[in-house]
């Protein structure tokens, strides 16, 4: 089969190609460059694997052909295009615009016991493809120009992709043991592309999952997050949860699955009403995104210090985290939570840990939407008082935008009365937060007097004395006892002085 498509019919793969005839080599683009082909989604990461012609099945270990080759290409190429070498591992990458292009030569792997990392040597193509993760990823177009376009599917993965199957090209037993990262891979292509994991290589999921245990935390947590980053991250999630491997990567979410009942009462499940939030927070972002390139903005949800969609989403998944802990039976209310937003941004510093994610201002975010996401439901239940708006635009800063985002994806009630109520309150909501901000400017302030101006017109060491007054300041406007501006704020650091003292 040769492929028609007019990706194939790109200038630099068709260099490629031509560098590697005058080499002496064949070369393949293989992977996921193929798969995405024929899937019609865009890819700029390209993986070319190539091999000496005149001795395909040796070679010597230490010839590298794809360092060879990237090195010729960028010699073409010249100054449009950037190099590196990594020797180590025998590959090259070559860089001209938006496009990468990975080079390495056709490899063939065993595996210990122990280890994910294989022992690899120079292989052939077939070598090459049978060492591949699934069917879909284990297709290799030709380059050279004889057989340009040729297609090579050992495994019919051009079947798995019509049939939006998951499926290991080898026995899914050895595949997962040999490599347990893989076991995440599937679930993650499963849910990107919305394909179904095939009965056997499941199965092969569910007798495998200890082996997860050898793999560093950091490789989990990338997948995590590109299951995140899916349309509906939720089938992911749940896909985790059937296979078994749920607990063993966060023990703490597999907590909230189940229902407890007494005396005829009983909660709702947690883990589903969680997936429903983060699957809501990922709509209102998609919506979000939409309507801002529409207006031919930059799609950026906030002024949080954020990049992308993904911590929003992990507050979504974390939100009721603390529930299991914060779990009572009252009598009269039946089951309570209280607290768990507190319990629950206590947890987040763990978990990020655990998972080797970043312990700096994205994990602080994070932390801060858990605390605070009830907040909001409580200012709708009661009176909406300035007071209470005011401190909630302090506290949340620039991120009161997707705290709100993530109060709007946690309302999942099936009463669509009770829905529809609670977004109407959300915006009355919005709505005086508008207008306190526009008034007040409430939204990341400092006091207008800090603490080396207390000290100073005082004639005062530092003490606690200085925050207290300074403390009393802040509170005061929040309260709406005086205006955000220096000289209310000095009349009243003068009364408080006189009060206790000062003067």
């Amino acid at each position: 089969m040769v492929v028609s498509d007019p990706k194939i019919e790109n200038s630099i793969l068709h260099l490629v190609g031509e560098t590697a005839d005058s080499l002496g080599m064949e070369c393949y683009v293989v992977g996921g460059w193929v798969r995405d082909l024929f899937l019609h989604r865009e890819s700029t990461d390209v993986d070319v694997v190539c091999l000496p012609m005149e001795s395909r099945n040796t070679g010597t270990p230490e010839y590298r052909p794809g360092v060879v080759l990237a090195e010729a290409i960028a010699k073409r190429l010249g100054k449009k295009a950037h190099l590196s070498v990594f020797k180590t591992y025998g590959t090259a990458q070559v860089k001209r615009g938006d496009l990468e292009l990975e080079f390495v030569g056709a490899r063939k792997e065993s595996y210990t016991r122990d280890s994910r990392n294989p022992i690899v040597e120079n292989g052939t193509l077939d070598d090459d493809l049978h060492r591949r993760d699934f069917t879909i990823n284990a297709m290799a177009i030709c380059l050279n120009q004889k057989r340009y376009g040729e297609l090579v599917d050992l495994f019919d993965g051009i079947g798995d992709l019509e049939q939006c199957v998951i499926r290991t090209p080898l026995d899914p037993d050895v595949t997962f043991s040999d490599d347990p990262l893989r076991m995440l891979r599937a679930i993650r292509f499963a849910t990107q592309l919305g394909f179904f994991i095939d009965g056997e290589t499941f199965d092969a999921i569910v007798r495998n999952k200890q082996r997860i245990a050898i793999i560093t935390r950091e490789r989990i947590s990338e997948e995590i997050n590109k299951i995140m980053l899916s349309r509906r991250p939720s089938e992911g999630w749940l896909l985790l949860d059937k296979t078994g491997l749920l607990p063993l990567i966060l023990p703490e979410l597999a907590a909230l699955k189940g229902v407890e009942v007494k005396d005829g009462k009983g909660h709702k499940d947690v883990f589903l009403h969680t997936l429903r939030v983060l699957d809501n927070v990922a709509e209102l972002q998609s919506n979000s995104e939409a309507v801002q390139q529409c207006n031919g903005l930059t799609a950026k949800r906030s002024n949080s210090p954020q990049d992308g969609l993904l911590w929003l989403r992990w507050a979504a998944l974390l939100h009721d985290i603390g529930k299991p802990r914060s779990k009572q039976w009252d009598p009269q209310a039946g089951w309570t939570f209280r607290n768990h937003n507190y319990i629950g941004a206590k947890m987040v510093p763990k978990i990020f840990a655990k998972m080797k994610m970043p312990l700096n201002e994205k994990m602080e975010y994070v932390k801060k939407m858990v605390d605070l996401h009830m907040r909001p439901i409580n200012l709708i239940e009661e009176t909406v008082t300035d007071s209470a708006v005011r401190r909630l635009l302090f506290e949340a800063g620039d991120d009161i935008d997707d705290l709100m985002m993530l109060c709007d994806a946690d309302i999942t009630s099936r009463n669509e009365e009770k829905k529809a109520r609670f977004h109407r309150n959300y915006e009355l909501v919005r709505q005086k937060m508008v207008e306190l901000e526009e008034r007040d400017r409430i939204r990341n302030f400092q006091p207008p007097i800090n603490g080396d101006e207390i000290m100073e017109t005082f004639h005062m060491e530092p003490c606690s004395l200085v925050g207290e007054l300074k403390a009393a300041i802040k509170d005061a406007i929040l309260d709406g006892v005086i205006p955000n501006e220096y000289k209310a704020a000095k009349a009243y650091l003068n009364q408080l002085a006189k009060e206790k003292g000062l003067i």
